[in-house]
């Protein structure tokens, strides 16, 4: 079973600072080495990782950066099969500042440009498995089918009719009602701590029921950084705590929860065993730089957590 990802894949520039600048301020910056990352491409390089098979789907210029970007997925196990290119586009890149453990993200504006996927594309997306994703990309894919046109929220809702089950990355962004279509019938929808509030209007994942049902969503997950995790099925929470480790580098983290939830999910686990081990895998990431220091396989992350839990006990 080929899980999907459709998403950003960039060159993460990263530099370090003293201080955040406030606005008519200046400050000064150390540049570090340059690495690939890209919130969907850490994911699925996380998911390759693990054993999972894994597609990558993008719409990038033609460049020599974009070829390098595309060749290190392939030697990170990622297909790239179905890979769109459009040379007007701008170059993918991330400006990443690391500032007093945290990290502050600008993207460069790639366009709102549709993403047309061919017949060779849609066939394989038309088979069951996995469909990691963001609202931002969902909003631009297009398909010619036999039907016509399949476009946006029609074209996922047929992909779900073929087995396809979606799981949306909202991270700090969250979603408004018109986003509302697009999230009918998900398998999971993931929120952080500001995307959920931005969503929602409070940090009350208890009472979600109603609008999950409303919407036919299986689970709602907020990560919770250092804390963890929770999950509502709409009637029941589940909570895994996180993990107090030593943090050098949180870029990635959300995305290597993302990648681990869906390989596990993709495995016939439970969401419970999902979340458990989803958390270990993005609290041990925050302790290696980089935007892919979530990838390893399962035999490490079970390492992992089982020295860390042993560390707790004494």
């Amino acid at each position: 079973m080929t899980s999907f990802f459709i998403g950003d894949v960039a060159l993460d520039e990263y530099y370090t600072a003293d201080r955040w600048p406030g606005r008519a301020d200046k400050g000064m910056i150390k540049e570090l080495a340059a690495e690939a990352g890209g919130s969907i491409a850490n994911a699925a390089v996380v998911h390759a990782g693990l054993g999972g098979e894994t597609q990558f789907i993008s719409l990038l210029n033609d460049s020599p950066l974009s070829q390098r970007l595309i060749g290190d997925l392939k030697e990170s196990g990622v297909g790239v099969d179905h890979m769109l290119i459009d040379p007007a586009i701008p170059e993918s890149r991330n400006f990443i500042f690391l500032v007093d453990g945290e990290h502050v993200v600008l993207t460069v504006e790639m366009g709102e440009q549709p993403m047309w996927l061919d017949a060779t594309a849609l066939a394989a997306l038309r088979q069951p498995g996995f469909l990691y994703t963001t609202l931002y990309r969902v909003r631009r894919l297009h398909a010619r089918a036999d039907q016509g046109i399949l476009k946006q929220a029609d074209l996922l809702a047929d992909l779900r009719q073929h087995g396809r089950r979606v799981i949306f990355d909202l991270d700090v962004g969250g979603c408004v009602p018109e986003d509302l279509p697009y999230l009918v019938g998900a398998a999971v929808v993931i929120f952080n701590q500001v995307g959920f509030r931005a969503a929602f209007g409070h940090d009350e994942i208890t009472i979600i029921g109603d609008w999950m049902q409303a919407h036919e969503i299986d689970w709602v997950i907020r990560t919770l950084a250092g804390d963890g995790a929770e999950a509502s099925n709409g009637d029941t929470v589940l909570r895994v705590p996180g993990f107090p480790v030593d943090v050098v580098d949180v870029t990635g983290a959300g995305d290597t929860f993302g990648g681990a939830l869906t390989w596990c999910l993709s495995q016939g686990q439970t969401i419970e065993e999902a979340l458990d081990f989803s958390v270990a895998a993005a609290s041990r990431s925050v302790t290696i730089h980089g935007p892919r220091a979530g990838k390893a396989n399962s035999d490490e992350i079970h390492r992992w957590l089982k020295e860390e839990r042993q560390t707790r006990m004494r």
